[in-house]
């Protein structure tokens, strides 16, 4: 698994994430060794927010951490109306309870809301003061908002981002290289899997004998700096996910994905989801 740098840390370019996890009790056990079989593959940067189920995503993660902790690179996030000097301090003990751990290595906002960016910035530097995050960023912020933030203790932006969405190449992925600060991937493999429906991964992914999911993931970290964060509860997705990080596509596949998924060659609106 390549690596690249996140907060001061070595971390995969391929991790593990969390939307939908702890939304179904049926689904518990299955969530709790998709994740501990990613991390014994070396999927161990771990997203997750209180958002996802109210906070039943870090709880499965929380279970599926016990007596693995120190072998993960734990990144959570905080609703942007908990984001005020002594909410995110709040949320952030009640997802480290969640958790059952005694530090996150990396805190973000999860979008912009209506708190000051320098009140949530003054919660953040609290919780790192006392030990309780590692690091802290953002997430869901265009260049403008980073302009606006303009604190370069701020040590990523998770955004959304894939073959189908590429609207950040234009000036937001520029903007973090400069300044080197990495991108982390949500949804890398889009939705509903209707992006990897697509003829063009299809061919490409038979070239190379591997999915078009994996095809999709080499190319979202195709770039040193950007990190994939996608969810998988099925071993053989898990299994899929970590060998993707060791697949490098050819200009070739990079010129038929640009043919079919043009770059964007103006600003577009932030796309979220």
């Amino acid at each position: 698994m390549r690596q690249t740098n996140l907060g001061n840390h070595q971390v995969p370019v391929i991790g593990q994430g969390t939307w939908y996890m702890g939304e179904d009790p049926g689904q518990r056990r299955r969530e709790v060794a998709a994740l501990q079989q990613g991390i014994d593959l070396g999927l161990t940067l771990i997203d997750t927010a209180e958002m996802y189920a109210e906070g039943g995503a870090e709880e499965v993660l929380g279970e599926a951490l016990v007596g693995r902790r120190d072998q993960v690179f734990l990144v959570s996030k905080v609703y942007p109306h908990n984001a005020s000097r002594k909410g995110a301090i709040a949320a952030c003990e009640g997802s480290l309870a969640r958790l059952a751990t005694d530090h996150i290595d990396l805190y973000l906002l999860h979008w912009r809301g209506q708190y000051p960016l320098e009140e949530t910035v003054e919660a953040f530097e609290r919780l790192r003061e006392a030990g309780k995050i590692g690091r802290w960023g953002v997430s869901n912020f265009d260049t403008d908002d980073l302009r606006e933030l303009a604190n370069p203790a701020c040590a990523t932006n998770q955004v959304l981002y894939n073959p189908e969405q590429r609207g950040i190449e234009f000036d937001l992925l520029p903007w973090c290289r400069e300044r080197q600060m990495p991108v982390m991937a949500y949804c890398p493999l889009a939705q509903a899997g209707r992006l990897l429906r697509q003829p063009v991964l299809a061919r490409i992914a038979e070239r190379h004998g591997v999915t078009p999911a994996q095809v999709s993931l080499a190319w979202v970290t195709r770039e040193d700096g950007v990190i994939a964060i996608p969810k998988a509860v099925e071993p053989r997705h898990v299994q899929l996910n970590a060998a993707a990080g060791r697949l490098q596509l050819t200009g070739e596949d990079l010129r038929e994905l640009d043919q079919a998924f043009a770059p964007p060659t103006r600003k577009q609106r932030l796309a979220m989801v």
